[in-house]
């Protein structure tokens, strides 16, 4: 099962559901995926995006899609998306089990 990829906290959803509306164009999702980059040499990027013929799909439970492409779920695998909005500021975190390393600032990691 496709949810099984990436963990998405009841915060992040809510928080992922504000930022689009899927009845404005269905094929409009969120993307999540790794990229090359940072400290550690892989970042995480979440951006909105269309569907690509090989990309898993997560549906929320508002009807949102997120989408994953095939290399970057190799990573994703077992990864926790959370949002956070505390005094020591507020974003999406990803908790990670499989990384290695991670930079200091967390917005890279390696496995």
């Amino acid at each position: 099962m496709d949810s099984e990829i990436i963990r998405i906290t009841d915060k992040a959803k809510k928080y992922l559901c504000n930022l689009i509306d899927p009845e404005l164009d269905e094929k409009s999702a969120i993307r999540v995926s790794v990229v090359g980059g940072g400290c550690s040499g892989l970042s995480y990027k979440i951006d909105f995006g269309h569907k690509k013929e090989k990309d898993r799909t997560i549906t929320l439970e508002d009807g949102l899609n997120v989408f994953i492409d095939p290399k970057s779920s190799i990573y994703l695998k077992g990864v926790t998306l959370d949002y956070q909005d505390g005094l020591n500021g507020k974003g999406f975190v990803f908790t990670n089990p499989n990384a290695t390393n991670t930079c200091g600032c967390g917005e890279s990691f390696s496995v």
